[in-house]
């Protein structure tokens, strides 16, 4: 067995290159720039008012000024500044050359069209031309973008923009057992539940899940699927890892030319993953109880689509103190399911007294996994530990 991050490592591996694709800026929530993109156009394009006041000259202060006319977003004076005038603006109108100030309409007197600036101070209230950003300037957040990175890629005057493509991620659950939900189990069956949530892990991380019909636990009907999973990016089995008589996706990989990275991993839940490339398509085996199953998704499949689209892993690994006594731990690094209490410097955090690897509930209830590295000793309340965060 080789460590979690050892396995972490070979996973990530596995990742092609990142493939781009143009999209609609409309459609761009959310995804990941693929490259670096430029904008088009200096904004603001002018010198622009930053309120709405007068335009004047700095040496016309402490003089009547003549209101020669008005400039309005998107509506430019047409002339230029002369001695003892000015110009009424708003905020967003373009300064007229000549002018150095726009003072605010509180601190001016008018009379006809006549001001008389009762106070000048407070800067000059102009923006200057590129003051946000320039023509060419670069723009490449590591991230997918979010409604800022959209308006600003907007005001780039950018319609279309190259993001990293949606990994496909093939999802194949095995097993004679399985039905899926809304179906009346019948004798000795079980609603599949892992296929949906390893979909929602992969929509999280960014990737396009492909849920395939459940496979039955015999060779003919493994290989028919995995055959047609390699129509995808990734493809992510779940079930029949391990070494049982009906556990049958490693070798039906191997018939069809798998090549293996690594099987079975010294954690818990999750020992029996299995990884390698199917051609060059990568290729998981989760194990089929249902926390293992998410555990190891969150470790190893959303680090993988992740990478696939140019990002970091996402894997955020933050200190607690145990709100519990802690028993020493065995020879395999543990995921303990666990409750988290926000209070002082630390959070507290509370392992569940079941750590059952088929109590979906819990898994459901829990607020982080609490991370206990292989032969890690007993643990006395209020020890820091680590932990990997599950909401927020």
């Amino acid at each position: 067995m080789i460590t979690v991050e050892q396995a972490l490592s070979h996973v990530l591996a596995l990742a092609p290159p990142v493939r781009s694709e143009m999209i609609p800026l409309d459609q761009a929530f959310g995804r990941v720039l693929a490259e670096p993109v430029l904008s088009r156009i200096t904004q603001p394009p002018f010198e622009a008012s930053a309120m709405d006041g007068y335009a004047i000259r700095d040496a016309d202060i402490g003089s009547p000024l003549a209101v020669i006319g008005e400039a309005a977003a998107g509506r430019a004076f047409p002339g230029k500044a002369a001695p003892m005038t000015a110009v009424r603006i708003f905020t967003g109108a373009p300064v007229p050359a000549g002018y150095d100030r726009v003072v605010m309409q509180e601190n001016v007197s008018r009379t006809g069209d006549t001001i008389i600036i009762a106070n000048s101070d407070g800067g000059s209230n102009i923006r200057p031309a590129g003051d946000d950003f320039r023509q060419g300037q670069p723009f490449h957040p590591v991230r997918p973008l979010s409604a800022p990175d959209i308006g600003l890629l907007a005001a780039m005057n950018l319609p279309v923009v190259p993001v990293a493509a949606r990994p496909r991620v093939a999802i194949l659950a095995g097993g004679d057992e399985l039905v899926p939900a809304g179906t009346v189990p019948g004798p000795g069956q079980i609603i599949s539940s892992n296929d949906l949530a390893i979909a929602a892990l992969v929509q999280e991380a960014g990737g396009d899940p492909w849920r395939l019909p459940i496979a039955r636990d015999t060779l003919g009907s493994l290989r028919a699927s995995l055959e047609a999973a390699c129509e995808a990016d990734l493809v992510v089995t779940i079930g029949g890892a391990s070494v049982g008589d009906h556990d049958l996706v490693g070798q039906v990989a191997d018939d069809v030319g798998m090549d293996l990275s690594f099987h079975k991993i010294a954690m818990r839940p999750g020992k029996p993953l299995l990884a390698g490339k199917l051609g060059h398509i990568p290729m998981l085996g989760l194990p089929g109880n249902p926390v293992s199953a998410i555990v190891c998704g969150i470790l190893f499949v959303q680090p993988l689509i992740r990478i696939m689209q140019g990002l970091e892993t996402g894997l955020r690994v933050e200190r607690a103190r145990l709100g519990a006594d802690l028993a020493a731990e065995g020879n395999r690094q543990h995921y303990l399911r666990a409750r988290l209490e926000r209070r002082g410097d630390l959070p507290v955090i509370v392992p569940f007294a079941s750590q059952d690897s088929a109590r979906l509930s819990l898994m459901a209830e829990a607020d982080a996994l609490l991370v206990r590295p292989a032969h890690d000793p007993a643990r006395k309340a209020g020890e820091q530990v680590n932990f990997i965060p599950l909401r927020g």
